[in-house]
């Protein structure tokens, strides 16, 4: 994980085992934040930044010429070009991964930047030396969400599955939840549980529920569909094909 207990959110985190660095690419269209930032970041052991540039045009032409680990792409451009960038870039064959850099906490944004290919949202608030752990468990295959981005995001979710439930007669319970929260948050079975005051298989249980009730099998696809405020859409959709 990112970092210890409900931090960040991180999923199959692969320490990096040799000594290449990870190679980056910083777009920004303003200069003056795109250009402390790449200078702050060559700093760092382990960092190289192989190029800057202020529009998306400019990254696609960097990306096709020599292999990148990580874009930071400020999504101040709009969902719309962030969305284009990263298709186009997989279209053409580039298998970077993007770290999108948020002013604001969206929650709206967020699922869609999730939805778009992003592996990972870090807010401008946030330290600088959380940007290098970010783009460290990026560059390693796992993902990266702020804390706060994530609590909005599971609420957002839980409220989704409430209502649909309503209209279902099947409303989750407080133990669902409570299981669905500590999920989102990082937490462990062990750690849900012993918040619950309950077993750890109790959640196993639970959690079993859970993937029935949205049609999914694996945990790590019940965490991307509720980043990516899908899970209540699904959770319908599967009813209705049950009907």
């Amino acid at each position: 994980m990112g970092t210890t207990g409900r931090q960040h959110l991180s999923w199959t985190v692969r320490e990096q085992t040799d000594a290449k660095p990870i190679r980056l690419v910083v777009l920004d269209e303003h200069s003056l934040f795109r250009v402390s930032l790449a200078r702050l970041l060559t700093c760092e052991t382990g960092l190289e930044v192989v190029g800057e540039c202020g529009t998306s045009a400019e990254a696609l032409e960097m990306l096709s010429g020599s292999p990148v680990d990580v874009v930071l792409l400020d999504f101040d451009l709009g969902a719309e070009q962030a969305e284009e960038l990263i298709s186009s870039a997989r279209k053409a064959g580039c298998q970077s991964r993007f770290l999108i850099v948020a002013g604001t906490t969206d929650a709206e944004r967020s699922a869609t930047a999730l939805k778009i290919g992003a592996s990972g949202i870090f807010l401008k608030s946030e330290v600088p030396e959380r940007l290098v752990q970010a783009i460290r468990v990026i560059a390693g295959g796992s993902v990266w969400v702020d804390q706060k981005i994530i609590q909005l995001l599971a609420d957002q979710c839980l409220n989704q599955l409430r209502h649909v439930d309503e209209k279902s007669g099947s409303p989750l319970e407080d133990r669902e939840e409570r299981t669905l929260q500590g999920i989102l948050g990082g937490l462990t079975n062990r750690d849900i549980a012993a918040g619950m005051g309950i077993s750890e298989s109790s959640v196993k249980n639970i959690l079993q529920g859970l993937f029935t009730r949205t049609g999914v099998r694996k945990r790590s696809q019940l965490v991307r569909l509720a980043l990516e405020g899908s899970l209540g859409n699904l959770h319908l959709s599967v009813q209705q094909q049950e009907k």
